[in-house]
């Protein structure tokens, strides 16, 4: 068998949302699937990781990516004068008007490289992963315009994401675009894999043609392997990655500075400047660090040099429960203890628990928060909060191997 990979999010390319698309290209090509990867050339992504290993045994392919760029406005614009800054500043704007999302115009090189490329190459299933949504709409032309089998597999909700505001005219809009997108996805999709079981039951209220399938999130436990954590005489609390939409640190902040505790906390990725001003009277000195992005190995080594990590789900309506982030596996791969401020009654919570991998405490609530805090604090000062453990069956179940063997059961099932 023969598989294209459509990933807008590929190395070198950081953060996050790489890993899935990353691991599938790793470890199909050792189940006999070959793989074939598409990705753009280089859209200026918000994060670059140069230190991410490229598959060994993975064809890779890049299209030209034609449109605006994927970069922070204030990196994009830096060094521009003039009227190079005004063409990149109206370049900028026109991210509002690309439907149905910024990165849509990569279709323009993709769609006839994709085809290419399963003509040249044999291909009989195409794969596209979201995020971005128009990635799926990739696929689907591929897919029409050559008669292979198409499978979507979405690592966020293509309707009702956890951070996507609809409060606005907008927004309201373009929740709509995506909501068509949804549609189409279940309308023509052969297959459809999800990260959490919320997504998947969303997806199947579309009445999709094909099947629909939960495929979690892994975690890459060869990856933390040797990483060394050394004794500290002050609890340090880690949390990495960047704040957008609804996360919000600031309950969290509340309890650090209601709780009294020496506990220094360290947010490693991009804080938002207004969090930080609203921080600013809570005078928590160095009891706050705030760290820039940095490549994955260096996240990892800083999470396991850590007394606790700190994981981040907002309830955003109810939609959080369902939210079962990449984030959560490298946690509990990294292997110290979580405080979960996370749906009591969401799937990160129920992972957690299941897996004894820490404390849950509800999203806005501070004395909870402070609570649990104080609970991790007191038992570091105990016995020095070892490891959290996993049993073999619990490494199994949870590994990235795992999950890229269940996505390859799928794609065999769909040219069967």
């Amino acid at each position: 068998m023969n598989a294209l990979l459509v990933s807008f999010y590929f190395p070198p390319a950081g953060g996050g949302g790489v890993q899935r698309p990353l691991k599938l290209a790793q470890y199909l090509p050792t189940m006999g699937i070959e793989t074939h990867v598409l990705a753009p050339d280089d859209p200026r992504w918000l994060h670059r990781d140069e230190g991410l290993r490229m598959p060994s045994q993975a064809w890779v392919h890049r299209a030209r990516y034609v449109g605006v760029s994927g970069g922070k406005p204030s990196e994009v614009l830096a060094g521009t004068r003039g009227l190079e800054r005004a063409v990149t500043h109206a370049r900028l704007q026109l991210r509002r008007l690309v439907v149905p999302d910024e990165n849509a115009t990569w279709a323009i090189t993709a769609i006839p490289a994709g085809i290419r490329l399963v003509r040249e190459h044999g291909i009989d299933v195409v794969v596209s992963t979201s995020p971005p949504g128009s990635t799926h709409l990739i696929a689907a032309a591929i897919a029409r315009a050559t008669g292979i089998r198409w499978v979507a597999d979405l690592r966020d909700s293509l309707v009702a994401h956890a951070h996507r505001r609809a409060d606005t005219t907008a927004t309201k809009a373009k929740a709509a675009l995506h909501e068509r997108v949804a549609r189409l996805v279940a309308g023509r999709a052969d297959a459809i894999t999800c990260v959490s079981e919320a997504i998947s039951e969303e997806t199947r209220a579309l009445a999709p043609r094909g099947p629909v399938v939960t495929i979690p999130n892994g975690a890459d436990f060869d990856d933390v392997a040797g990483l060394e954590r050394r004794p500290s005489d002050r609890f340090r609390i880690t949390h990495t990655g960047s704040f957008f939409g609804r996360r919000d640190p600031r309950p969290f902040l509340q309890a650090l500075a209601d709780s009294g505790l020496d506990v220094e906390a360290r947010f490693l990725g991009d804080f938002r400047e207004t969090d930080r001003a609203w921080a600013e009277p809570l005078a928590l000195g160095d009891r706050l660090r705030l760290l820039p992005y940095a490549p994955r190995t260096e996240s990892l080594a800083l999470q396991r040099d850590s007394e606790a990590l700190l994981l981040l789900i907002p309830e955003a309506g109810g939609r959080g429960k369902g939210v079962l982030s990449g984030k959560v596996f490298e946690y509990v791969a990294v292997g110290r203890p979580i405080l979960a401020v996370v749906p009591p009654d969401g799937a990160a919570a129920e992972l957690i628990r299941e897996t004894g991998a820490g404390v849950v405490a509800a999203p806005e609530d501070v004395e909870a928060i402070r609570s649990a805090l104080r609970e991790l604090h007191h038992r570091w000062r105990g016995d020095g909060l070892p490891d959290v453990e996993l049993t073999e069956d619990w490494r199994d179940r949870l590994s990235r191997r795992t999950r890229v063997e269940e996505m390859a059961t799928v794609l065999r099932a769909t040219l069967a």
